[in-house]
């Protein structure tokens, strides 16, 4: 009746998704990793498929296409299932109505002890609110069919989940919350990994351009601060370019004001940065570690924002 569907790159944790799913349960795990990594290590009972790193949503249309059972239920691998997983997945499908596409498991994130959570940390627990999420998400084989899958033009791990139940909702399907519980762990992410995130500014052009303005709200989704980048990034260039005439004797009227102007702008960016800085190390430890990583990514995150959204407007509009 299920097949579990696991992407993965390969992440250690995904013996541990595997070891948590009963051995007479249909799973197919894809292998996104580029073709000349080795094989992975799986039971035997786990059915493996490669898809050569085409991208998460690839490797979920590859996996439920070659599946048979009615329900598909797909999890990362990097989550647990919790026990009793399997029993309360089933009650979660039992007896819902056709017009029912999808069931969303409940995302547990629990926070570190004896300290709070990093900024990281914090972007991870926010899974635990997120609609419609695909790290424990089961949705029916017909209306995958039915709407076409997972859009492929979604290269993360982002936003290609928030699309589908969007596209489902659209075709006239609801969507359910079920009972069963699926540990998401913490796992330390790198000191850059906040700006890499800033990837998926270019996945929300295309949800905009997908399905208009108010795709946030349709998916409950908070919104960003994409607009303060943008003036953040602006004061920047401003102050740099105008700020040049500094140097210069201040001869005339129009230099001075503009080198004022210049100076004007270069406040702005500081405050702009500052509060940024501030709003996202304020809730955390305070570690020198963690006052190092907001100091030097608050400068660098909204400028990488901008080019990912002005990369991301480009490739939609083509």
């Amino acid at each position: 009746m299920i097949t579990v569907v696991i992407p993965t790159i390969g992440r250690r944790s995904l013996q541990q998704v595997i070891a948590a799913l009963d051995a007479d349960m249909p799973t197919i795990v894809v292998d996104d990793r580029p073709r000349f990594c080795p094989g992975l290590k799986v039971p035997g009972h786990v059915q493996v498929l490669r898809t050569g790193g085409r991208g998460p949503a690839a490797a979920r249309n590859a996996g439920w296409r070659a599946a048979s059972t009615p329900w598909i239920a797909f999890l990362d691998d990097d989550v647990v299932p919790q026990p009793g997983w399997r029993d309360a997945l089933a009650a979660d499908l039992a007896d819902l109505p056709e017009d029912v596409a999808g069931s969303q498991g409940r995302l547990r994130v629990e926070p570190p002890p004896l300290r709070r959570p990093t900024d990281a940390e914090r972007n991870t627990a926010a899974l635990a609110g997120a609609a419609w999420a695909t790290a424990d998400m089961a949705y029916r084989r017909a209306a995958l069919e039915r709407v076409g899958g997972f859009d492929e033009r979604f290269p993360r791990a982002y936003r290609e989940d928030a699309d589908l139940a969007l596209r489902l909702l659209k075709a006239g399907y609801t969507l359910a919350e079920g009972r069963r519980i699926t540990l998401h762990p913490l796992r330390a992410q790198g000191f850059w990994s906040s700006v890499r995130a800033q990837r998926g500014n270019a996945d929300d052009a295309l949800m905009r351009w997908l399905h208009g303005p108010g795709w946030r709200a349709a998916v409950d989704d908070v919104p960003g601060r994409f607009s303060r980048h943008v003036v953040t990034t602006a004061a920047g260039l401003v102050a740099c370019a105008l700020l040049a005439t500094v140097g210069r004797p201040a001869r005339t009227p129009g230099v001075r004001r503009l080198s004022a102007l210049g100076g004007a702008a270069g406040v702005a960016w500081l405050a702009l940065t500052a509060e940024f800085a501030w709003a996202r190390l304020a809730p955390g430890p305070r570690t020198p570690e963690e006052v190092l990583r907001m100091a030097v990514t608050s400068v660098i995150i909204p400028p990488a924002a901008c080019l990912h959204r002005l990369r991301g407007e480009l490739r939609a509009r083509r």
